[in-house]
Formats: structure tokens, sequence, C-alpha cells
């Protein structure tokens, strides 16, 4: 969910940067089969927040209308997209195998266990989650910085399929999905309540 490079963003201008919108990311995770799925990252960039990282991407390399900063959006088959207000939507989206799904910086992704046929479990460790964004080491500017760039914005994290028959997440009122919004103030702060684990069980038919 590239915890690593938002922390990365903040921190980086967390000393230069007023108070500015950041960003929000969604990731969204589709069960097809048994065997396979679709992982979705989308990102928006705030506009104030989205012209500091192009211009300091810019003058870190001589160069202008650089598409982004400490990695934004520059991860194979991303998408950006810079819209009419001045934000940015970033969007990653992987198919195939489990195997091959990448929803994380390394290892530390979805997880997935096919529990009976036609039934998949897909799971996210929330220590991961909190781990990569805390504020341990930085000074108390650079932590006010990140809390004033994070205000107001989420991590959503939804899972999809043909019908959720168990998750510790909020079930849509259809059963197709499930998903919860996580304020990043709390993951930066470590104050998310939230189980060692996110889960939903998944039908695939």
């Amino acid at each position: 969910m590239n915890f690593k490079i938002i922390g990365q963003l903040a921190g980086a201008l967390g000393l230069t940067v007023g108070l500015a919108g950041c960003m929000d990311v969604t990731m969204d995770v589709e069960i097809l089969s048994d065997t396979n799925g679709k992982a979705t990252t989308t990102m928006i960039m705030g506009a104030d927040f989205y012209a500091m990282a192009k211009a300091g991407m810019a003058q870190a390399e001589g160069t202008e209308g650089a598409a982004s900063s400490d990695g934004f959006c520059q991860e194979e088959g991303a998408i950006l997209t810079e819209n009419a207000d001045g934000s940015a939507t970033c969007v990653i989206t992987v198919e195939g195998a489990f195997a091959d799904l990448k929803t994380g910086d390394s290892d530390d992704g979805a997880k997935f266990e096919v529990v009976s046929p036609g039934v998949v479990k897909v799971s996210f460790s929330t220590a991961d989650m909190s781990g990569e964004l805390g504020t341990e080491g930085q000074d108390e500017e650079t932590k006010a910085m990140m809390q004033a760039f994070f205000e107001g914005h989420n991590v959503t994290l939804r899972i999809t399929g043909k019908e959720i028959t168990e998750s510790n997440m909020t079930v849509s009122g259809d059963k197709k999905s499930a998903e919860i919004v996580i304020p990043f103030l709390d993951l930066i702060n470590g104050t998310a309540e939230l189980p060692p684990e996110l889960f939903a069980t998944v039908k695939t038919n």
C-alpha cells in the first residue's frame, strides 16, 4: 500500500511545507476465483501538496514539471492523472494469481488462503500498517507537520467478491464487499485500535 513512500513524502517536506492537503489511499482487493484476484491501489494527493512535490522533484532533477516526488506514482504500471483542480490521482492495478498480486512494499501485503473449495480468506496484518507510518525518531516539528498533512485523510481497505461470508470489517448490505476506513493520523500516532489482522472470507462461486 506504499505506506513507506507516503511517510517519506511527509517527512521529507515536513520542515518546509505549511498546512497542505496530502492524500487519501484506497486499496481494493477483488477475489475473482480460488486462484486469482485483482488489487487496485488509488492514491489522491491534494493540489497544494502535489504542486510542492512536483516543484521539489523538479529542483532536485534540474527539470520542470516532474510528475512525482520521492517515488509517488513511479511503480511499474502506475497511471498518474493530473486533475483540473491541481490534485493528482495515481492508480496501480495488478490482476492475476494470488502469488503475483503486489499489495505492499514487500511480502507484508495481503495474504490469501483457500479455506475450502470456492471460499477464500483475505487478510492484512495491521502491525505492518502502523509500523511503517510511525514517527519514532522524528523531531517534534516534523511530527507536527506530518499531522497537519494527513489530518482529515484516510486509508480505506476494501475486499470484494461474490459474497462476503465473514469479516471483522464493515460488510455492505449486499454482502459483496467489506471495508474499513482508517484515519491516517491514527496510524501515524499509533492510536489506531485495530485487531492483529483485518480479514474477509469470500465465496467465489
